[in-house]
């Protein structure tokens, strides 16, 4: 302990009124003055250091009413502070968990506020100092004391462990920290301490020390006798002392227990640790450490820190597993009965547990479910985990800055912790459980460093079976986790960390999707969360279509859940309105309404609801509780005039439909472009009004010879939703169809819409996203979809039914789209389209 610990020459001095601390032995002392108050804040709580935690502990007479330092007692005990309690509202109020080191001698006061500080003399040995030649000297009153000692323990109840932990340490201990350990025991007055810490000599000590433990012996055995009926209890003065002996017992008790045996819960975790089958590598770590803590004193702050350490180290699964449930079958049957849809995250899933069957070793796959909210990416990864029979442990990383988070704290650090991963790993208790990584593209950086970088180990399948925790310091075998993580979008997420997971994305639901969905799920679902029953309320088919249509635009259901939720509250004041005021718990809400019949005698006719039930939400009833429709068809009042087109654009909350808006004003030839637009798409504007000004004749553009389009025309290109940021290339072709109908004076048709990025030369490139822009057309009732040529093989995604509903035209060209997109296309341009072809050949 000496070469962790040694006695500054300057010591802030901690004042006790009425209490003496004693070396080796602790104290819980509340901090109740200001100067102490000061000493706490400014000091133990503002650093972290070791040293920062060596005060001196003081004692002042409880008589004296003096509130300055003259008072305070010329010798003190220099003490680590091993814990601080308390709180800071509704005002501080804390208080210190002390051990006693050794004696210093106060010199002389160099500092008084905030708090004292004094130049101390160091009278005594630390712990860990003492050697055999200091107990050489004593003679025979070492022994009488041990003696003695001995005597006492006997008299005590040697069941009890601390008495036990107290019995050992009579023999371990040097015999010079008796006099101090025995006297913070037992009963002693203030005087009587204060006598034996001024003992600086250590057979003075022993002189002063020992009648106080004769005394306590003489009533422990009067207490016996008494117990015994060997005493004359009738005498009055022999039953005062008999109590005052038991209260001083009492009193010795609670001081055993004040301290834990810590022999005992050490002898525990050596046997945890051999019951917890570690790796050897680990076990090698835990036993060093174990040995470490045999040898350290309890007071050190490191000594629960160790023991912490050691306790996650036998709580960690490190051989222990949950069998997969590999019934393929059964686990395609769960899965569709769980969700509807999400065909590509099932087949993933049931492709894992074929080869599972035919590979024991099969390391867990890393997954990425990339999707707009509310489609049941997280939801999805529970139910796998029930599939397969394994734990579930969900991590949120949306915020998450520092890589501390994942790899956790070193231990030199206070108050450090393992990472999440690992802690993840000690709630669940198996190695092989179903992590879910929410919201990985959402993961911050800050100083404390990038934990999109902590996670390339984790998920490498070539590297996190070696995994080390900082906090662990040894490596963690992770191959047979299987990780599940999700997001929104994959731009944000750093490339060598997408490169480590198998991408699958998962689209938005179609309309069908979400009837089936609502029907088969979300219906029941909050009829039983709002205590509804089927014959209470019931929502059509109809009702549910109107619902996604006309009051939900999204690519999940989460709307949509919200929505029916709403409806179950109406109906739920409906039902209690008519429910009868006796009817107060829930068993008799099991027998509403029994009503008996008059002419069946004691018959009774039990009804579950009252006779105008259930109740049925058409058309009528569903905007009186929703309100008004919030998205209704605009198609053809928008494009009833030149100038406006439909684009598809991708948005992390899946696809969507966007209006572009062109007007043309007399000018100087100026291009403005407004909504918040991204640099690629003022580039994609700029590109599409180029590449017009060059095929202005091809488009039916009237212009004189020799005149440039734009010649005292400013155009000016508007997107509508200007507080919601737009970019990227696929609204080119969009844009120059609203151009070539601002300059021609020609409406684009009102059920088409369009997407693909333009180039200079005419072309039209592929785009991503397609098939969530496609349910976005067919939500928005869009009949024709014009997209590029390359991207034909996206359409294979796209469920049949909306294939059924919706014409896609395929363009190589600006030609093709602007032939499309126009009632009755453009014949000039069919001719330089032919021509181009001829070209090409040659």
């Amino acid at each position: 302990m000496s070469s962790n610990i040694s006695i500054p020459h300057r010591l802030p001095l901690l004042v006790v009124s009425g209490g003496v601390l004693l070396p080796g032995s602790s104290m819980r002392i509340p901090v109740n003055t200001p100067r102490n108050m000061n000493m706490v804040k400014s000091r133990i709580l503002r650093h972290n250091t070791l040293s920062s935690t060596v005060i001196g502990v003081v004692p002042k007479d409880p008589e004296s009413v003096k509130d300055d330092l003259s008072s305070l007692h010329p010798i003190g005990t220099a003490a680590v502070v091993v814990q601080v309690t308390g709180t800071n509202w509704p005002k501080p109020a804390y208080s210190l968990l002390v051990t006693g080191l050794c004696r210093f001698g106060l010199e002389s006061i160099v500092q008084e506020s905030p708090y004292p500080v004094a130049v101390v003399n160091q009278l005594d040995k630390l712990p860990g100092e003492d050697n055999e030649s200091d107990s050489a000297g004593l003679g025979d009153i070492a022994d009488v004391f041990r003696e003695q000692a001995n005597a006492l323990v006997e008299l005590l109840d040697v069941t009890i462990p601390v008495v036990k932990k107290l019995k050992r340490l009579l023999d371990s201990l040097p015999v010079a920290r008796l006099p101090d350990i025995f006297t913070a025991i037992i009963k002693a007055s203030y005087n009587e301490k204060i006598k034996v810490l001024d003992a600086v000599d250590v057979e003075a000590r022993f002189r002063k020390t020992l009648p106080l433990l004769e005394r306590q012996i003489e009533g422990l055995k009067l207490l016996r006798q008494t117990k015994q009926g060997h005493l004359n209890t009738k005498d009055p003065h022999k039953n005062k002392r008999v109590i005052d002996f038991k209260k001083e017992l009492r009193k010795l008790q609670r001081n055993f227990n004040e301290n834990e045996n810590e022999v005992d819960e050490i002898a525990e975790l050596e046997q945890k640790l051999k019951s917890a089958c570690l790796p050897e590598h680990a076990l090698l770590a835990a036993t060093k450490e174990l040995k470490r803590l045999k040898k350290m004193p309890t007071a050190l702050p490191e000594y629960a820190i160790t023991r912490t350490y050691l306790e996650l180290m036998t709580e960690l699964p490190w051989s222990k597993s949950s069998k997969d449930v590999l019934d393929i079958s059964k686990a395609r049957h769960d899965l569709d009965e769980d969700h509807y849809g999400l065909e590509k995250l099932k087949k993933r899933v049931i492709e894992y547990l074929a080869v599972r069957q035919l590979k024991n070793t099969l390391k867990g796959p890393i997954l990425c479910f990339v999707g707009p909210p509310g489609v049941g990416k997280t939801s999805v990864g529970r139910s796998i985990a029930q599939t397969l029979g394994r734990t579930f442990h969900r991590i949120s990383l949306g915020g998450c800055c520092d890589q501390s988070d994942i790899r956790g704290h070193r231990r030199t650090y206070i108050g450090s912790m393992p990472g999440r991963i690992i802690h993840g790993l000690k709630l669940v208790g198996t190695n092989n459980p179903v992590f879910l990584l929410d919201e990985i593209d959402k993961l911050g950086k800050s100083l404390q460093g990038d934990p999109a970088s902590a996670l390339l180990e984790v998920l490498d399948p070539e590297q996190n079976n070696t995994f080390t925790d900082h906090y662990l310091n040894v490596p963690f075998d992770l191959s047979q986790v299987l990780f599940i993580a999700t997001a929104n979008s994959i731009s944000t997420i750093p490339a060598p960390l997408l490169d480590r997971m198998e991408v699958i994305h998962v689209p938005g639901y179609t309309q069908e999707e979400k009837i089936e969905i609502a029907m088969h799920h979300l219906i029941s679902k909050q009829l039983k969360e709002h205590g509804l029953s089927a014959e209470q309320l019931q929502i059509p088919q109809d009702t549910v279509k109107l619902t996604i249509s006309r009051y939900t635009r999204e690519a999940g259901v989460r709307k949509l859940e919200r929505k029916l939720g709403a409806i179950c509250r109406a109906v739920a004041v409906k039902v209690a309105e008519s429910h009868p005021k006796t009817v107060q718990d829930s068993e008799e809400k099991k027998d509403l309404l029994q009503i008996k019949k008059p002419d069946q005698g004691n018959d009774v006719l039990e009804m579950s609801h009252p006779p105008d039930m259930p109740i049925v939400i058409d058309e009528l009833a569903l905007k009186d509780i929703l309100g008004p429709l919030i998205y209704e068809s605009e198609m053809s009042e928008r494009l009833s005039q030149p100038g406006v087109a439909v684009g598809l654009a991708w948005t992390a909350m899946g696809g969507e439909i966007m209006f572009v808006e062109a007007t043309r004003m007399d000018g100087d030839g100026r291009l403005t472009l407004t909504g918040q637009l991204g640099d690629v798409m003022k580039e994609s504007a700029r590109l599409a009004l180029n590449w017009v000004r060059s095929h202005a004749v091809q488009c039916g553009i009237e212009t004189k010879p020799g005149t440039d389009l734009m010649e005292n025309t400013d155009i000016h290109v508007h997107f509508p939703a200007g507080a919601v940021g737009k970019d990227g290339p696929s609204a080119g072709v969009t844009i120059v169809a609203v151009l070539v109908s601002i300059f021609t004076g020609r409406c684009v048709r009102s059920d088409v819409a369009m997407t693909g990025e333009l180039t200079l030369r005419g072309l039209v490139l592929p785009v991503g996203g397609i098939k969530e822009k496609v349910l976005a057309a067919h939500r928005a009732g869009i009949k024709k979809v014009i997209i590029p040529k390359r991207n034909e093989k996206d359409l294979v995604e796209v469920p049949q039914n909306i294939q059924k509903d919706i014409e896609f035209s395929l363009a190589k060209r600006l030609e093709d789209v602007l032939q499309q997109a126009f009632e009755g296309g453009f014949p000039s341009l069919k001719e330089a389209t032919a021509t181009i072809s001829q070209n090409s050949k040659l």
